[in-house]
């Protein structure tokens, strides 16, 4: 479990496709006190160490973490948003994060709001129902609040989301190409209510 609360900014240092991809990823943790088997949340997807040095650890992503994550995150110079582990008794300053990525969205625009930024991103329709106005949404693993919704003719959903300069500093949110896409995860209580609704339908 997460908290969506990014505490470093890691850089893949390189890149290996074995049977599954080999990443090297360079931080500032103090990875003598991360064990190997532990869970590093890497920019929304929960990873797990295989490998470490002082200043780096190694991950492995499978070919299904690789097809349902954000194009062009796991690449050599890549930035990711970082998060361990939470323990019982850390501070929960966001919301409850499990680190499965529930689907891809991307940039629609971002506008300067007076010191902050207002994005506006688009999701799926298979998320539509999932995204309200005041709720959390996890982006590339950092936990916010979605202050707007939108639907569209085709099913999808934009939803706003207000990024204050700290924010903006402490994540790799200071980089907004056009169309850049996303790692989404929705809350976590939206998911199992969805599911829920999903079987009481076909029971009918």
């Amino acid at each position: 479990m997460f908290t969506g609360i990014i505490t470093d900014i890691g850089t893949v240092r390189a890149a290996q496709q074995r049977g599954d991809l080999r990443l090297v990823i360079g931080c500032s943790y103090a990875m003598d006190g991360v064990a190997i088997g532990a869970s590093i949340a890497c920019s929304g997807a929960c990873l797990t160490v295989v490998e470490k040095g002082a200043d780096w650890f190694a991950v492995d992503l499978s070919a299904e973490t690789v097809t349902r994550t954000a194009p062009g995150l796991w690449v050599e110079g890549g930035r990711l948003n970082l998060e361990r582990a939470l323990k019982v008794g850390d501070e929960l300053g966001g919301h409850i994060v499990t680190g499965h990525v529930d689907d891809i969205g991307h940039l629609v625009s971002a506008q300067e709001e007076g010191d902050s930024i207002r994005l506006t991103i688009a999701a799926p329709p298979a998320l539509a129902a999932a995204l309200a106005a005041k709720g959390s949404i996890t982006l590339d693993g950092i936990s916010l609040t979605v202050n707007s919704v939108a639907d569209q003719p085709d099913g999808s959903v934009h939803f706003g989301l207000n990024i204050i300069p700290h924010t903006a500093a402490a994540t790799t949110l200071a980089h907004l190409p056009e169309g850049r896409a996303f790692n989404l995860e929705i809350d976590v209580l939206a998911r199992y209510l969805d599911r829920m609704q999903s079987l009481r339908a076909a029971a009918m």
